[in-house]
Order: C-alpha cells, then structure tokens, then sequence
C-alpha cells in the first residue's frame, strides 16, 4: 500500500464479532477464560497485556512506520521511559543537544542516579559524535527536527556508524510524522512518537508510541511496557487511530501553511531568524530536502530587538493562534519555549544550544493561511 492507503487500512480489519469499520472500544479490563489459563481469545488475558482497540491502534503504528512492532503507552515520556529501562548501570547512551524539555529532564533527573551515563552532542557534527562511542555505548537518541530550533540530524549517516559499532538507534520522529520521514526505512532501530501531537491530531489525547524495526525486540519492549503498566486506555487508543486516518490529509495543510508563515517571518523587519527546515536560509536545508517528504508545519523565530518582553507582547496579543503548550493539533498554537515546554531545561544549557528568552515557537494548524497571517501581522506590530 502506499502511504495514503496505508493510514486507513494499514494493519487493519473490521471487528470480527460484529463487522464495525472502526474497531469498536473495548472499555473492558479483563477476558473470560474458558478454563484456568485458557482464555476465549488467546491473545486477550488481561488490558494491561493487551487490548483489542489498543492492538488496532499498534498495528497501524507498525504500519506506518514500516516496522515489526508497534507498542502504544500513556505518553510519549513513558515510551521514551520504557525504551531506557533497557539499560543498567555503567551504561552510556549519546543524545541530541537540542531535544524536547521533558526528554532532556528524564535524562539528567530522572536518570541521574541510575548509573546510566548520558552524553549531549550536535549529531551534525559526526567526528565529535563518534568520539564519545565506546564499549558502553548502547544507545543514539535523536531528535529530528529537534524541538524547538529544528536543527537537523542525518539519520542515514548516523545509522552507518550505528550499525557498524552495534548500538541501538532511536529517533523522536515527532515532529515530521511518517507522512514526512521514515527513520526505519534511513536504519533507525526505534522510533518515538508523542502521539498526543500530529498522531492524535485534535488535542484532545495523551498518548506515546514506540514503533520497533526487530520483532524480537519489540517483544521485549513489550514485556518491560506489560511489567511497568504505562500503557494507553482504550478510549485513547481509539482517538489517535481515530487521527491516523487522516494524518496525510492534515500533515499536507500543516506542511503548506508552514512554508507560508515561514516565509512572511522571514521578510518581517521584527524578526530576526527563523528557523524552518524548508526555507533554503535553514542550515539543514539539504539534509531536509534529502531524508523528508515536505518540511512541516514547525517554526521558530526570535526578534531583532533580542528582548524576552517583545516576545510576551506578541504573543499576548494573538488571536487566531491559540498561546498553550503543546504542537501537531488542527488549531495554531503559539508557545514561548524558555518559560514553558523547557522551561525544565537550565537557563546556562538552554542558551548554549540557542533557545534565548525572545524565541517562539509556533505550530501552525490547518486554517485558512490569510487568517493566520492576519492574525500574525496585528500581533507583530
């Protein structure tokens, strides 16, 4: 199948009991067994295990993203959190400089006594990169693009030196989506995905995904997700599959409206940067142009007077674009990275890798691009 198919029908089937196109939500936590240890259906114990509206959102999932395994958890954090809980102590895993808040909080606080080493590098920069590989290296986190300077990494090159020393690879594929790029397919082992953003779509869903490329390995991620229990309800699981199937459709009109807004910042005289992967300005222009299918609907900017108040003004005074946490939904949202999403993130850390006091981050939505350009053009003055 190829992409558009593959959202709505990709590892999917109607409801065998009563022929449903959508698979119904089974808001049950438990399966009649027919004698001790025999359950009806030998794949459905127990909700925690598995749940067949969570199985249909986790093989689509798997579908999607052209892997062997799809798992679904309560939050992207979660899934992050069950793919760390596969190392022990002594050893090292290379991350991104620049990365979501939460991710980097769960690293250096959550993590910090775990003896685990973490290790925060520009993937552009691949010299430096395999500089810090050694016998305990296990794992290559990336994001890309990175949250909130889209900064982009090479996932093909970085696979090369992956595959050779025998680490495992995973990338935050949050904000391109699989509409845009599939780590898989550039060998990547792991991809992560909050799929309460562009996945759910609506803003109306918490909920991660881990999509695994080895079948072996994704039965023991489920294992440790079956042990710890940060799965996701059944009602959530309908929602994002509920999202899914229209994902090319929305990702399209995000991608559109994007390259727009990105295009009036950049000829704004208050802005100072912006940070767009599709304008050819960006310095990850050609790798965008290489590994992904269009350039999304994220973009930063920050403003020529460098002052954090400008950046409060503008954003106060917006309309159409909603100021809240969070990205990937049909509404605009406007967000000031420094005070908010990574705000977790110390002040010295976050101006070393860029993310000053004056930058906002925007997601643009599916609107009518004259509304948000009107809307930008008041809030600018």
């Amino acid at each position: 199948m190829k992409f558009n198919t593959k959202v709505i029908h990709g590892g999917q089937h109607h409801d065998p009991s009563t022929g449903a196109v959508m698979p119904p939500v089974y808001q049950t936590s438990t399966f009649v067994q027919n004698s001790p240890g025999q359950p009806v259906n030998p794949d459905y114990e127990y909700s925690r295990a598995a749940n067949p509206t969570r199985s249909a959102l986790e093989n689509a999932l798997a579908s999607i993203e052209n892997g062997a395994r799809g798992l679904a958890f309560s939050s992207g954090l979660a899934a992050t959190d069950c793919l760390l809980r596969m190392f022990k102590a002594g050893d090292e895993i290379i991350a991104m400089d620049d990365l979501y808040g939460g991710t980097y909080r769960l690293f250096t606080r959550l993590y910090k006594d775990s003896g685990i080493k973490f290790h925060f590098v520009d993937m552009n920069d691949l010299e430096k990169f395999q500089s810090l590989i050694n016998e305990n290296t296990k794992l290559v986190w990336v994001e890309t693009p990175t949250n909130p300077l889209m900064k982009l990494a090479d996932i093909a090159e970085i696979a090369k030196i992956t595959k050779e020393k025998n680490i495992l690879f995973a990338v935050d594929n949050t904000f391109a989506t699989p509409y845009l790029q599939k780590p898989l397919d550039l060998g990547a082992d792991i991809v992560m995905h909050s799929a309460t953003k562009y996945l759910g779509g609506h803003s109306d869903v918490i909920a991660g995904a881990l999509i695994i490329k080895d079948a072996a390995l994704g039965e023991e991620l489920h294992f440790k997700q079956f042990a710890t229990g940060a799965t996701l309800g059944p009602m959530d699981s309908f929602l994002v599959l509920r999202g899914i199937k229209t994902l090319h459709l929305r990702v399209q009109r995000h991608c559109e409206n994007g390259m727009k807004v990105a295009e009036f910042l950049a000829n704004h005289p208050s802005v100072a940067q912006v940070y767009y992967p599709g304008l050819p300005t960006h310095p990850f222009y050609e790798i965008a142009k290489k590994q992904m299918n269009g350039f999304g609907g994220m973009v930063s900017f920050t403003f020529k007077s460098g002052l954090k108040a400008d950046a409060i003004k503008f954003l106060e005074n917006l309309k159409v674009f909603t100021l809240a946490e969070s990205l990937g939904g049909v509404e605009s949202l406007a967000n000031h990275p420094a005070l908010m999403t990574h705000a977790s993130i110390p002040e010295d850390k976050r101006l070393e890798i860029g993310i000053t006091d004056d930058l906002v981050r925007l997601s643009t939505g599916v609107e009518d691009i004259e509304d948000l350009l009107a809307d930008l053009t008041q809030a600018l003055k």
